[in-house]
Order: C-alpha cells, then structure tokens, then sequence
C-alpha cells in the first residue's frame, strides 16, 4: 500500500461483514455433525415448560435417579473442599479402582496408568479418533450407529467407511463384509456392544474375525462398551479379552448409563500406554480436568454392583415391573429396558405412539445409509404391550446426520505400509493432530 492510500476497512458491520456471514469459520467446521437427540430434547423440555406432559425417549439414559449413595459421595467431597484442580488423567485412587474393576470384567491385567478418566465417554471417543485419524486414512464405524462416530472421524479429515447392521445377523455386523471393507488405509475400526441402537450384541466370533483383521494389518479397535451392564442374561464379550488384542484396543466406559449419571459427565478410556499418554495430552488441551467432588462420587460405584433399574435385573423402568428377556438367536443379541410405563395403560413403550396427539419429534434409527433406509420400516413399530418380548430394532431412537460412506483415493501414509504390530507397538499409528499437540 502506498503512503497516504485510503483502504475500506474490511468487517465493520454490514452486509458485506464476513463476521456475519459466517466466511471465518475453518473448513473443517461443515465437516462436524451433531446429535440430533439433543436437539429435539432442548423441544421436549420447551414443551414442559408450557405445562406439556412429555414422555422422554430422545436421549439415551435411564429413567430413575442416580443412586443415593454416590449422590451423598459427592455431597461429602464438596463439603470438604474437594473443588480444586486435579490430575489430567484422573484421581490416581479412581484409576486403581477402574483398572482393578476393568481388568476384573475383562480378564485382562489392566494398571491404573492406561486409564484415562474424562467428563462423559465422548472424550475418549473424540480424542481416540483425533490421535489415529488424518487425511488418507480410513476408519471403519457401525451403521447405524452413534452419530457422532461418523461426525468426529469427517472433522479429523479421515474416510469413514460405514459396516452396515444386518438383521440377519440379529442387527449385529457380518464379519465377512467386515473383511471386505479392511484396507491398508484402515486405521482405526469403532465396534459398539450392546449396539446403539439395535441393542445388539456381538458375538465371539465375529470378535474373533475383527482381532484377526486387526492383528493382520495393523489397526486400533476402539471399543465403545458404555452399555455393557444393559443386558438380559447374555454374555457380552470384550475385544480387548482376546489374545492380542488388549495392546491395540481402547475400550470406552463410564458411569452415565449403568449408575443414572448422564448428568454428572464422568467417563473413561482404558488404553495401551503408548496411546494412554497422548489422550491425557488432548485432555490437557482440552477441558485440563474432571472435578474432583465427581470423581469422588465414582468411587462408590467403580467396583460396582447392579445398579437400581439397570438390566442386570432385567428390569424395565422404576416402578418394579418386568420386561422378559427375548429368546434369543443364539445368544447374540438382546435388548434395552423399556424406557416408561404410560400411565392407565399398562404398556412398555420405546417410542411415541403414532395415535398421540404429538407426533414423535424425533423419528431417526441411527446414522448413515443403513439409518436411513431402515428409519421407513421402524415406522410401524408403535406403543406395544409388553407380551413376553419386545422387538430389538425399537430398542432406542436416535436422529442421526447423513453419511455418503465414501471412500479416500488420497495415498495412504507411509506409517501403515508395514505390517503387523510394528505400527501399534512403536506408537506410530497416529495422526499428524497428535504431533502438534
């Protein structure tokens, strides 16, 4: 610019301000998803406010309270001056007593140094999924499935590539198709159990056909277990129990589902150490700590036992009636408790009835292109009685984001051109996010 040159300041105001215009976020934000049930539970709570009796079934969460003696831990942490900064990773007695319950349930030794405590579970997946996935490399993700999966691995800048849920195969995933969709570019596969949302489990097989894959090419497996204890008289086996696998899989947990404490934000990831260290480091970058009056009120509940309502019982909401278990298909599927009872009508419902005087405000059955062409068909599953079992693919609703599930032509890192475990044991397999950490 020449001295004494006149320049129209630019974002001042008006039309032309890209401020307003939004023009300054970064690319990567039309890339970020969102969870739809949120949403529609901001509607529902707008509802009651007028006085509106509504039944909730947009958020995935218990409908009984979080149980009073962690409620009372809490209390007691507070009142003695628990309200400080704490470790990035967690309280170290916290740790110990999730890496003793962790290793307990899965028959894996597990040190309180793999543990990584976190508000809610989304920050292991998040974090996950931003330590292994950049441009040029794949992740492999359930459909349908949690939305934010396929909206977390898009931010990073990598391909998902969706695993459809096949009825055939109890709403679980075919492990042939599994083999199909495993490339040199696949860094990470996301494997959910119990399902979110068809309640399915997986079984030892197919566990089995995914910790061949990954021992064979070299890919993490992030095992997002939160609805482990939701169960009906089923075993719900653990990837990381497998040989081989408990170094190269982080399995994602936490208190909201089994104890009520959706509210309360208090999740963890139990991850070999080499990954262990950089997911602290995004903790650090991120939210520095978890409050230590919450992770008191973990305490009590880390060793756990069956918590009130939970499907432990086979229970199926709060007012002490029972919801069979459905027979089966060989053990491996089952199902939710029913979320509420309507009143004066002695049903179990999973959804809003299509006669009510509201429509359901939500009407999705999870993410992606298998979502989308089974949300036509969950439509005629209503309000139903409870006559001994109700169907798994009306277990839950979520509202999901579209997925295109297509495939990078970008030429796959050199770190994922070796073989084997070489990648996961030198702590190679990592994006590049991580390194700028």
């Amino acid at each position: 610019m020449r001295s004494g040159e006149h320049v129209e300041p630019v974002g001042l105001g008006g039309k032309g301000d890209p401020v307003e215009r939004g023009t300054l976020l970064a690319e990567r934000m039309s890339r970020l998803g969102t969870e739809s049930a949120f949403e529609v539970l901001a509607r529902a709570r707008a509802l009651e406010a007028q006085g509106r009796s509504v039944i909730h079934l947009e958020i995935g969460e218990p409908d009984f309270d979080t149980p009073e003696h962690i409620v009372t831990a809490a209390i007691e942490a507070l009142r003695s001056g628990d309200t400080h900064y704490t470790p990035s990773a967690g309280l170290p007695e916290l740790r110990a007593a999730i890496a003793e319950e962790v290793s307990r349930t899965r028959g894996i030794p597990v040190d309180p140094d793999q543990v990584v405590v976190t508000p809610g579970g989304k920050p292991i997946m998040f974090f996950t999924i931003l330590a292994l996935a950049e441009e040029g490399v794949e992740v492999i993700y359930p459909d349908p499935g949690f939305p934010i999966y396929e909206s977390v691995i898009r931010f990073a800048g990598a391909t998902p590539v969706p695993l459809p849920l096949r009825e055939e195969f109890g709403f679980a995933f075919d492990p042939d198709e599994l083999r199909r969709l495993v490339t040199r570019r696949t860094r990470l596969v996301i494997v959910n159990s119990p399902l979110n949302p068809t309640g399915a489990v997986v079984g030892r097989e197919a566990l089995e056909e995914l910790a061949r894959l990954a021992q064979e090419y070299g890919f993490v497996v992030l095992s997002d277990e939160i609805y482990r204890r939701i169960v009906y008289g089923v075993e719900v086996p653990s990837i990381a129990s497998l040989p081989g696998m408990a170094e190269r899989t982080v399995i994602l947990d936490g208190f909201s589902k089994t104890y009520a404490m959706t509210g309360w934000r208090l999740g963890y990831g139990v991850a070999p150490r080499w990954l262990a260290e950089h997911l602290v480091r995004l903790a650090v970058n991120c939210h520095s700590c978890v409050p230590g009056f919450t992770q008191r009120a973990g305490l009590p509940a880390a060793p756990g036992g069956p918590a009130r309502g939970a499907g432990a019982t086979g229970t199926g909401g709060t007012d002490g009636r029972r919801v069979p278990a459905p027979p089966g298909r060989g053990g491996r599927w089952t199902q939710q408790p029913a979320r509420r009872a309507v009143p004066g009508t002695g049903w179990s419902v999973l959804r809003f009835p299509e006669r009510a005087r509201d429509r359901p405000l939500g009407r999705g059955v999870g993410s992606g292109p298998a979502g989308r062409s089974r949300r036509r068909r969950a439509g005629r599953y209503g309000v139903r009685p409870v006559r001994g079992w109700l169907p798994t693919v009306v277990v839950r609703e979520l509202a999901g984001q579209s997925a295109r599930g297509d495939r990078a032509d970008a030429p796959v890192s050199r770190r994922l051109t070796a073989r084997s475990n070489v990648g996961v044991e030198r702590g190679t397999v990592q994006s590049s996010l991580v390194s700028r950490a």
